[in-house]
């Protein structure tokens, strides 16, 4: 009797793979890789998780006063945006040139792709993000990589 279930996980095994092309499922929710600054001697996530205007501003200030009082090569800076906190992203926030500014000064500011997604059901439309976003599947997963690797997490 001990063989057909041997066999039976073993099939299971093969579908969980074939559906999954060969690729954990936690693999196939990867995250964007940690950023590129081998002289970083600050690291800071910034969480954008509310549509407020006010928090927006605040972020956008934050991350400002950070390249500016470390220069950009010695501070690692990575806006995470997920659920209403996306509305910074999109192409047309009243803030986007400010946020591209920051982009062009280094910092990241990435979109959940899981918010995206949920926005694109209930709507019908994908919403129209900043082509500067760096797009993650899941923005909290994205905070919890960037922590485990010695990032300070705000929420202004």
């Amino acid at each position: 009797m001990k063989r057909p279930l041997a066999i039976l996980t073993i099939v299971c095994g093969l579908l969980a793979t074939l559906a999954f092309g060969g690729v954990s499922p936690a693999a196939l929710a990867q995250q964007a890789p940690l950023q590129d600054k081998p002289f970083a001697e600050h690291k800071v996530v910034l969480q954008l998780s509310d549509k407020d205007p006010k928090k927006e501003a605040l972020v956008i200030s934050v991350a400002n006063n950070l390249l500016k009082f470390y220069d950009p090569d010695k501070v690692a800076i990575e806006v995470v945006a997920f659920g209403p906190g996306i509305d910074l992203l999109r192409s047309d926030n009243e803030n986007r040139k400010l946020v591209e500014s920051l982009i062009a000064q280094g910092a990241r500011f990435d979109v959940c792709l899981n918010t995206v997604e949920t926005i694109e059901r209930e709507t019908g439309k994908r919403p129209d993000i900043i082509p500067g976003a760096t797009p993650v599947q899941v923005g909290v997963a994205q905070i919890l990589l960037l922590t485990e690797n010695g990032y300070t997490l705000v929420r202004p």
